[in-house]
């Protein structure tokens, strides 16, 4: 993949996270705000004044994302956002981060 095509993927994938999580504020599921600067998506849970951080990284062509839970690494495998070492897909681990950083239990899809 060139860096191009890199960046244009993780700015769709970082504006798809953004579009779910203002869904699912809409729908009282999940009290986060959202605000990007860049490459670099916060997403800020109000409750609690937690954070995620997820960013790319388009020397690596790879997304970061940093939670309570820890830092991950998400490669292009498959046409799917796979983490580096778990092997996990990234809007399942999302999902399962902001459950546990929102205290509630939430789906993040694109």
């Amino acid at each position: 993949m060139t860096e191009s095509e890199f960046l244009d993927l993780a700015e769709a994938t970082l504006d798809a996270i953004e579009a779910s999580l203002d869904r699912l504020c809409e729908q009282d599921m999940v009290d986060v705000e959202c605000s990007r600067s860049g490459n670099v998506l916060e997403i800020e849970f109000v409750g609690n004044g937690s954070k995620v951080i997820i960013n790319s990284q388009a020397p690596m062509q790879e997304l970061w994302v940093a939670a309570r839970s820890g830092g991950f690494h998400y490669r292009q495998v498959n046409g799917k956002w796979t983490d580096t070492r778990r092997g996990t897909e990234l809007y399942a681990a999302l999902s399962e981060i902001v459950t546990e950083q929102g205290g509630a239990p939430v789906v993040v899809a694109p």
